[in-house]
């Protein structure tokens, strides 16, 4: 497990990112709880396939962040293609929304995804989730084709950014897709590429 604070000088605001198994029970609380909005926004779950071995280090992690003992905000990243990764599953619980946690985290995600050699990130959200637009938006992420298990559905929209390479990941990349992007699984985490974020 990884724990990295955000900024320098700790403080009660800081939010401590921790690295934890899909299957940990505090990420399991959490998609429940992402589940249940997608229910709310879209009238159904997210059916999307997930892999938790997908969020594995190295091609992979997912991440809780916490404000002391309290989880503010989740979210992963996982292999979609050659030097390409897939964020995936994030979310900010209800109490916890507006304090800039979704933008944190999304930084603290393309950093480590950058750190093991991933040069892209790719993401899907929904037209029911603005403030997830409003977000990648405004931290520099453009339109991109459509990909994974949401791939047709009207409400999906797609996303893209070219990361900061790393020079100090000592020339390792993660292994080709042999689909060139186009992800075995996808969004969820496993093989569709198409996740709802909820921030």
């Amino acid at each position: 497990m990884t724990d990295t604070f955000t900024g320098g000088k700790k403080d009660a605001t800081e939010i401590l990112f921790r690295s934890l198994r899909y299957s940990d029970p505090v990420v399991r609380a959490l998609e429940d709880e992402l589940q249940q909005e997608y229910i709310e926004r879209y009238g159904d779950p997210d059916d999307a396939p997930v892999e938790p071995d997908e969020f594995a280090p190295p091609e992979g992690q997912f991440l809780v962040g916490f404000l002391g003992n309290e989880p503010v905000a989740t979210g992963g990243f996982r292999r979609h293609g050659e030097r390409v990764a897939e964020i995936k599953r994030m979310y900010v619980p209800h109490d916890h929304r507006g304090g800039g946690h979704a933008r944190r985290m999304l930084i603290e995600l393309e950093n480590r995804a950058a750190a093991v050699g991933y040069e892209r990130i790719v993401l899907e959200t929904g037209l029911k989730q603005p403030e997830a637009i409003a977000l990648y938006t405004s931290s520099g992420y453009s339109p991109t084709a459509p990909f994974g298990h949401h791939a047709h559905n009207p409400y999906s929209r797609y996303f893209t950014k070219t990361l900061a390479v790393d020079e100090s990941v000592d020339g390792h990349q993660p292994d080709p897709d042999p689909a060139d992007g186009d992800h075995a699984g996808g969004d969820g985490a496993d093989s569709e590429s198409d996740e709802r974020e909820l921030l």
